[in-house]
């Protein structure tokens, strides 16, 4: 293996290994940078205290058995109404997994899945993470002590090639070879109107790496869907944002602050209840796809097999309902809410699109904002119904 990782440098996208972590961990603590962000966090931390905590830790699990386990029990306690989970005997023993969810929030998605896993004694996952989000070098070297491995972006047509074969075969080695289960969302960046839909550029890259056909080498990796269901998400305003400003100027991007602002206001604000539901490997499936199948075949009916686990394990919250009834204009789902959640429903969506801070937002505007936002909330119900009926036919 030692030629695998030479020849793609996957020491570059890697997490830290733990003869670094010490070393590391020494340089983060000292950067004014890190400090803002713990103070930020955690406003009551004494910080000199907690530095002590971290300069004693020895390794990345320890980091997150000992230290990021706490916080997020913390984080769940203060920003949601609990965190739930269901499949949990999916989560093999026997060998390591690639966790492939939906993806709503940028840093929480995969940490509240470690979460899960904490708390039933299983290794967490190393979590995949974009380089746009990387702002800053201490930043970098945060994530990859907290076992992160980089996804490079935004790169032109041959580099793009290159760092996909590179993530690849970083992913086929963390699990085959490392024995660590990863985590990526099933596209890049967050599905702003929550519909979910895995990115057939992505299933190719997870197949590149490997020497036999396309199904063997997705096999071969333990594709395991978890579907991630927020009853709120706290960036809906932020993400009906930018659909109007991309409305208004198709070209609109997103900057590095407005990056920053969706981490923290995921990472701080409310999300009432949060459920995983996690599907069965779908390696057995994947199996019965004979290795004379098209490419561009397999491909799709991969990523058909996640959207489908991903859509069914979606749990429904009452403002699904309602969203649903109040995008149509009708009360066809009337019977799984009452009148006062409705209300209440109604109101959240006014105040949130008050924090929108556009000028001069017309009539029209706000009508869009809201369209938009009922959207996001009504279609995991109208996916999860969709194959629901699927798998009765």
């Amino acid at each position: 293996m030692t030629k695998v990782i030479e020849e793609y440098n996957l020491k570059e996208i890697a997490p830290f290994e733990d003869t670094e972590f010490r070393d590391k961990m020494s340089k983060l603590v000292e950067e004014p940078g890190f400090e803002h962000a713990v103070r930020w966090v955690m406003p009551d931390v004494d910080y000199k205290e907690f530095v002590k905590e971290l300069l004693n830790v020895p390794d990345k699990n320890t980091l997150q058995t000992k230290v990021m386990g706490p916080f997020l029990e913390l984080l769940a306690s203060k920003t949601t109404d609990g965190i739930t989970y269901d499949g949990i005997e999916n989560v093999s023993d026997d060998h390591a997994s690639t966790f492939i969810t939906n993806h709503r929030d940028i840093v929480l998605d995969a940490s509240f899945l470690n979460l899960c896993f904490l708390r039933n004694n299983k290794p967490t996952s190393e979590i995949a993470i974009g380089d746009n989000l990387l702002i800053y070098e201490w930043i970098s070297d945060l994530v990859k002590i907290n076992k992160s491995f980089i996804v490079k972006r935004n790169l032109k047509m041959t580099q793009a090639l290159k760092a996909a074969m590179q993530l690849s075969a970083y992913i086929h080695y963390a699990i085959m070879h490392k024995h660590e289960s990863v985590w990526i969302a099933q596209r890049e960046g967050r599905a702003k109107d929550s519909n979910d839909v895995t990115q057939e550029s992505l299933m190719k890259m997870l197949a590149l790496e490997g020497k036999g056909s396309t199904a063997r080498n997705l096999e071969m990796i333990h594709l395991t869907p978890v579907s991630i269901s927020y009853e709120y998400d706290p960036n809906d305003y932020l993400k009906a944002k930018e659909f109007l400003l991309k409305e208004r100027d198709p070209e609109y991007k997103k900057s590095q602050h407005d990056d920053l602002l969706s981490m923290e206001t995921g990472l701080l604000q409310y999300k009432g209840r949060v459920h995983f539901s996690i599907s069965k490997d779908l390696s057995p499936l994947i199996a019965r796809i004979p290795d004379s199948a098209k490419r561009l075949d397999v491909i799709q009916q991969a990523c058909h097999m996640v959207d489908n686990a991903i859509h069914l394990g979606y749990k429904i919250y009452s403002i699904n309902y309602i969203a649903a009834d109040l995008l149509k204009e009708n009360t066809r789902y009337a019977a799984n809410y009452t009148p006062v959640e409705c209300a209440a429903f109604k109101d959240y969506i006014e105040k949130q699109i008050d924090r929108i801070d556009v000028p001069d937002l017309t009539f029209g505007d706000r009508q869009f904002l809201r369209k938009k936002m009922f959207e996001m909330y009504a279609n995991p119900l109208y996916n999860k119904l969709a194959a629901q009926q699927k798998s009765l036919s």
